[in-house]
């Protein structure tokens, strides 16, 4: 790890490889400006995933929003995050262990929306990426494909499904899915059932090593 004063470490970058020093110049010529939902606020930190963050009259502040939370605090209270994770274990609260977005050795899925007794998801699947041959006890599926090619195999039939075509996956059929193509499966799940938790997988195959 280095720490330069930004004039030291362009003075060095002039000396060195001028030709990067060079292209920092002609992007600094138009630069684009990202603070411009800030008003009267100074000295923040201000990170957003997917939601427009707009302050008025902040300063010294550590702002970060996340698909699963927001957190705000003051720049010199920052250790004390930690206390709010304890917070969050001690109390079993479900954000301390589950996110709206999970990585997967095959991709990603988002929760999307969720009730008693459903459960809405996008999952993406890379290209090449297979989920497990599986079964679920309690829950039944729907598959919508948004965009790409997605390989279905239901109770040892396989089908190709494309943009805009879904399936049916009834409670206790074995199920897998694949993207056999060069572009990321995208498509919505919709889970129904009485029981919708994760470890509700029974898998029979898996190409990662989790059967």
């Amino acid at each position: 790890m280095f720490l330069f004063k930004a004039s030291k470490f362009l003075s060095e970058l002039a000396r060195y490889r001028p030709d990067i020093h060079a292209a920092c110049v002609e992007a600094m010529k138009t630069p684009l400006h990202d603070m411009d939902v800030a008003i009267d606020s100074n000295n923040n930190l201000i990170l957003a995933e997917d939601a427009l963050v707009a302050t008025v009259g902040v300063k010294d502040m550590v702002i970060v929003q996340t698909k699963d939370t927001l957190l705000i605090v003051p720049r010199d209270r920052t250790q004390d995050v930690k206390n709010i994770v304890n917070q969050l274990k001690a109390e079993n609260r479900p954000e301390y262990q589950l996110h709206k977005q999970v990585y997967r050795p095959w991709g990603k899925y988002q929760s999307v929306d969720d009730g008693d007794r459903y459960q809405v998801k996008r999952i993406t699947v890379k290209p090449g990426g297979k989920l497990s041959v599986q079964m679920h006890h309690h829950r039944a599926e729907h598959w919508i494909v948004v965009t790409g090619t997605a390989q279905v195999t239901l109770n040892g039939n396989a089908q190709l499904l494309t943009e805009n075509e879904s399936i049916y996956l009834p409670l206790g059929a074995t199920h897998c899915l694949e993207n056999p193509g060069k572009i990321p499966l995208e498509l919505i799940e919709v889970q129904v059932g009485s029981y919708l938790g994760e470890d509700d997988i029974v898998r029979f195959e898996d190409q990662y090593g989790r059967s």
